[in-house]
């Protein structure tokens, strides 16, 4: 069916940046929309961005607005998001989805990749 890889995950300080990556292969990146969701220990997993594959609009949490952006290379079946001005509370294993309709639900997600952590901590 197909596989996504997550990476760019680390350790940074409050107000540093990071840029996650999502290598989708197989034919998840035509399935219309993919996400970036967020899960911290203790808490249910959360909507962090999306991405209309094919036009490019975005969506965001209201925590993330203005701090981070999604994006993507069709050309490179790669997503992205860019992380600014990270917060101790952005600390989670941030995963890549991809699904056939729009929705800020994880349930509706067909496709997951295996997470990549990010921790902000000084």
């Amino acid at each position: 069916q197909g596989k996504m890889v997550e990476s760019g995950g680390g350790l940074v300080q409050p107000g540093g940046s990071l840029r996650l990556s999502c290598a989708a292969s197989g034919r998840i990146y035509s399935s219309g929309v993919m996400s970036w969701f967020r899960q911290a220990p203790g808490k249910e997993r959360e909507f962090v961005a999306l991405i209309r594959w094919g036009v490019g609009t975005t969506y965001y949490a209201d925590s993330v607005k203005g701090r981070f952006t999604i994006s993507r290379n069709k050309a490179e079946n790669t997503l992205y998001l860019q992380m600014n001005d990270l917060k101790p509370e952005d600390a989670a294993l941030y995963s890549c989805a991809g699904g056939s309709e729009f929705s800020f639900s994880p349930s509706s997600y067909s496709y997951w990749g295996q997470g990549t952590q990010v921790t902000v901590s000084s």
